[in-house]
């Protein structure tokens, strides 16, 4: 069994890694406020302290727009707490498991990225998580980088999943972006995947070999589709909704202030084939997420008015 240290336990792939890696070892949770990644040398005595022999990271600066006007805030927590936490893996002669970003490429490839595709950011915060990545890779230490993209889960302060759903009891008519492709991920498949690699990268026997691994729920969609697709199960589900129509837009149509990969499809056979299986179809993992959601948010609200 592995000492595991998870850092960033409370974001929402956090939580769900908090459960998922428990088969797998010992795992002591670091929250936002027990680790400060904007200071990056404060990592050290924790990671020290805790001697342990995998660290998983799931916490980054994930603000995409802010950080047009916040780049050096967040290349340290996305690129120099990386850099920290490879150094101390390093010395102790840990693994580190870093979740990571489509944003690392540009977008302009007509067909999904592999983990060996050239990458090009085009933003602020996918410059700052590659800079992380290239920082994890020339060190000495064990490490996956995990890759993944449009990531939604029922944890965590918000995501696209519940946004929609917040604009949809509140208005007739949304518009949403229909020309970026990509595929939505669900936090609790994502944490189920880093939790299997992590123990095949820190084997000492026969250990998968250190490198990228790309990390999507299977299938592909736009924004549009993907909201669609939000609002036609949550009313099966019962979710209050005043929402009438979904309007696709252009993504000139809504301008922001970062960049975003316009085509961010994952070729994920390589982590496929270490796991032996196939991530689930985006749609059926979101059906999941929407019905655990509503037990918490309805259901549970139901019960203590009774």
């Amino acid at each position: 069994m592995h000492s595991i240290l998870l850092i960033g336990s409370q974001g929402q792939v956090g939580q769900e890694l908090q459960s998922s890696l428990l088969p797998y070892g010992h795992v002591t949770e670091i929250s936002r406020a027990e680790a400060d990644l904007s200071d990056p040398e404060s990592l050290r005595p924790i990671i020290r302290s805790s001697a342990p022999s995998i660290i998983v990271n799931a916490a980054a600066y994930t603000a995409v727009d802010r950080a047009e006007s916040e780049p050096e805030l967040a290349d340290r927590v996305n690129h120099l707490s990386p850099k920290v936490m490879a150094e101390e893996c390093d010395r102790l002669g840990s693994s580190l498991i870093h979740i990571s970003t489509d944003y690392v490429f540009d977008g302009h490839q007509h067909r999904p990225y592999r983990e060996d595709d050239p990458t090009r950011a085009v933003s602020a915060y996918g410059r700052s998580k590659l800079a992380g990545e290239q920082a994890i890779q020339q060190s000495n230490c064990n490490h996956a980088i995990v890759r993944t993209a449009w990531v939604y889960g029922v944890g965590g302060k918000g995501n696209f999943v519940k946004t929609m759903l917040r604009l949809g009891k509140e208005r007739e008519e949304i518009q949403v972006v229909a020309d970026q492709i990509g595929a939505p991920t669900f936090a609790a498949d994502l944490a189920q995947a880093v939790s299997q690699l992590s123990p095949l990268i820190a084997s000492k026997t026969n250990p998968q070999p250190s490198g990228i691994y790309h990390y999507t729920n299977s299938g592909v969609a736009s924004w549009y589709d993907f909201a669609v697709a939000i609002f036609e199960e949550a009313r099966a589900l019962g979710y209050p909704l005043t929402l009438q129509r979904v309007v696709p837009i252009t993504t000139a149509d809504y301008p922001t202030p970062a960049h975003r990969p316009p085509y961010s499809v994952l070729d994920c056979g390589k982590i496929s084939a270490s796991l032996g299986a196939y991530p689930p179809y985006w749609r059926q993992s979101m059906r999941l997420m929407l019905q655990e959601l509503y037990a918490q948010t309805y259901e549970r609200a139901d019960s203590l008015r009774r």
